[in-house]
């Protein structure tokens, strides 16, 4: 964003802002020598309150690794009016902060000096370290006990025969370092045994597998330009307005979503994110069983996303987001194009073809569309934020990248995951992925209301035996706020404003369905199942609270298990009718690996929906115009026409 941009309280932190307040964190001798941070996180209660181009409140987590501490700093930010501030300072438990990837880096590199790694590593006949992996894994719930006062984690090891070598298709099975992270050392070698490595190349680049097959080009054109307007962070698309915003542990987040009713703006969500990822891998091998990570919690989205200078996700006209994460050593990195923003043609909106008259009439649907990726070591994650024209809101997600396997010896066959390689296994495991929606359905005085269908019970009234009635059950405390979902009885969820009605006397509500879930298949009592028992449901309801940002609890990192967290908030049982509330959707996916998915995975998609239910008083897409395009003519063979487009555009700007 250039510095004359519109500035809003809730933009991304820019890189001036967040050098401001470092700036001061390090004026203080408790930091140590070689501090590391851990996130940069805007206050946005506080800066709602706050002046557009002004000092902004933040909260930082500093570590001092030489003293085992840290800190939770809160003040504001330095502006044109005044300094930099510090209000506070709160100690943490210095195991519990997430790892920066500049910690991670920092411990993988030395333990590729580490005597006991090698020592281990000769025994497989690797001489050369430089082309091996170690990536650093959450060991939240399995800390040694001799160990546990020390900020850890464990490594998984993968071998690379060249240096562009995709490692991830080589484990090093049987092999798990235990590393301090605040020592950069390795603390001891867990040796399950010397099994073979992976025999044949995982290298999935153009014409790795032979010639690359023909395919016609394919061009999205715009010749006015795109249906949005930006200005600095502010997005208007048709009769949408909504808010950019990015954060240290979400990564991509939008603010103050409204819709534009016959000139009246009318707010849906005040904020919507992907609040935290667990992936539990379910396979008790030694260098497996360990592997259940809070990718956000633990590590952060922010850090973790990628520039989309790096491919070309996207067809059209696009506009691109720069944004701005706190690294681990305290510095400022710009993601150039983190955030990408276009619209979609997205087939038929409606249709209806009168016989009798031999007309019809016909609208396509246009979305758009506002995603981010993020490159979790081998895992890659697209998430689609699309608004559509019937008022309708959606989080798609997209799973690819590379499976995280583990070895298997000759001739065996595994049986919690599935062979994809020669002495390669992929492990089935789950992903779960924890939305924050804070909805403001014509205002923030909300509720939900649960429905499910049923037969009419009253023969009476169902004399014929098809009659189906809408059972609506509103939430009224917290105690009522976990729920799971049931598409075999239509479930789904209203959000109705307690005040405002349509012209039918209804309260005035957007719907929320669910359908991806899964079960998590973890003993009761095992450490995956009590890291996470958020995902034993697929919807939390809660009283809002400021200082309740994240549905596994602020300090998930090696803490006691599900000792923070949604679960333990709504014990409190506020109210949640007609209160400002927090809806936490958890989407899941069970994860039975296939050899098709191997060396790379074809995208898997999951999703969850928002849509208008009695919002509108009837369709609100009944104001969009037929469309006029050439492509859609037909020639007296009954062959469509289309026009000649060009080739190799990608229309990335």
């Amino acid at each position: 964003m250039s510095d004359t941009a519109p500035r809003h309280v809730l933009d991304p932190l820019r890189p001036e802002e967040i050098s401001s307040f470092v700036a001061e964190i390090r004026k203080s001798d408790r930091i140590g020598e070689r501090p590391r941070f851990w996130g940069i996180a805007l206050d946005e209660d506080k800066a709602a309150g706050s002046v557009a181009g002004g000092a902004r409140p933040v909260r930082v987590v500093v570590m001092n690794p030489d003293a085992r501490a840290a800190w939770e700093v809160r003040g504001w930010t330095a502006s044109a009016d005044s300094p930099a501030i510090i209000e506070g300072w709160s100690s943490v438990d210095h195991r519990r902060p997430g790892v920066s990837s500049d910690e991670a880096r920092m411990v993988s590199q030395a333990a590729r000096k580490s005597p006991l790694l090698l020592e281990a590593l000769a025994k497989r006949g690797i001489t050369d370290a430089s082309l091996v992996w170690v990536d650093p894994e959450s060991i939240t719930g399995f800390e040694p006990e001799d160990l546990a006062d020390r900020r850890l984690s464990w490594g998984t090891v993968w071998y690379r025969e060249s240096v562009d070598d995709n490692g991830y298709g080589r484990p090093v099975a049987g092999l798990v370092p235990i590393l301090d992270l605040d020592s950069l050392e390795v603390v001891r070698i867990e040796d399950h045994g010397v099994i073979p490595m992976a025999s044949e190349t995982s290298m999935y680049e153009s014409g790795t597998w032979g010639p690359d097959r023909e395919v016609a080009p394919l061009d999205i054109i715009q010749p006015e330009g795109p249906g949005f307007t930006v200005e600095g962070h502010r997005v208007s698309w048709q009769n949408w307005t909504f808010q950019v915003g990015f954060t240290h542990r979400e990564g991509l987040v939008l603010h103050d979503l409204t819709y534009n009713d016959h000139g009246t703006e009318r707010p849906v969500l005040r904020r919507a994110a992907v609040n935290e990822m667990y992936v539990p891998y379910l396979d008790s091998d030694p260098t497996a069983y360990r592997k259940n990570f809070f990718d956000w919690g633990e590590y952060g989205a922010g850090p973790l996303t990628a520039s989309l200078e790096l491919g070309c996700d996207c067809l059209g006209e696009i506009r691109y987001f720069d944004v701005t994460y706190l690294d681990g050593y305290g510095e400022p990195q710009v993601i150039k194009n983190g955030i990408c923003l276009h619209e979609e043609d997205d087939s038929i909106l409606w249709k209806h073809v009168n016989t009798r008259t031999g007309t019809s009439e016909v609208r396509r649907s246009r979305r758009l569309v506002i995603s981010a990726f993020a490159t979790v070591a081998n895992y890659d994650y697209g998430f689609y934020w699309t608004l559509y024209q019937d008022g309708a809101i959606e989080l798609e997600i997209k799973l690819t990248g590379l499976m995280s396997v583990s070895g298997i010896a000759d001739g065996e066959s595994p049986r919690f995951g599935r062979m994809v390689a020669p002495n390669v296994q992929a492990p089935t495991h789950q992903h779960y992925f924890a939305a924050r929606l804070d909805p403001a359905v014509d205002g923030t005085r909300n509720r939900v209301v649960e429905v499910h269908a049923e037969a009419e019970p009253d023969e009476a009234l169902n004399p014929y035996g098809n009659a189906c009635i809408a059972v609506e059950t509103p939430l009224e405390t917290e105690r009522d706020g976990a729920r799971l979902a049931d598409p075999s009885r239509a479930l789904h969820w209203r959000v109705e404003n307690v005040d405002k009605t349509n012209r039918f006397g209804e309260n005035t509500a957007y719907r929320l369905t669910v359908p991806n879930t899964a079960q998590l298949y973890a003993r009761p009592g095992s450490v995956v199942e009590r890291k996470a028992p958020f995902v034993s449901k697929s919807l939390w309801v809660s009283a809002y609270d400021p200082e309740q940002r994240f549905i596994a609890g602020e300090y998930p990192n090696q803490g006691a298990l599900g000792d923070d967290g949604v679960h333990l908030w709504q014990q409190a049982d506020r109210g949640i009718n007609g209160e400002r509330i927090v809806l936490w959707p958890v989407v899941g996916v069970h994860h039975f690996p296939r050899p098709e998915q191997w060396p790379i995975m074809p995208v898997d998609k999951i999703s969850l929906r928002l849509e208008p239910d009695g919002f509108f008083d009837r369709n609100p897409s009944l104001d969009v115009p037929p469309s006029a395009s050439k492509h859609c003519g037909a020639g007296a063979s009954g062959l469509s026409l289309t026009a000649k487009q060009d080739e190799g555009s990608c229309h990335c700007h």
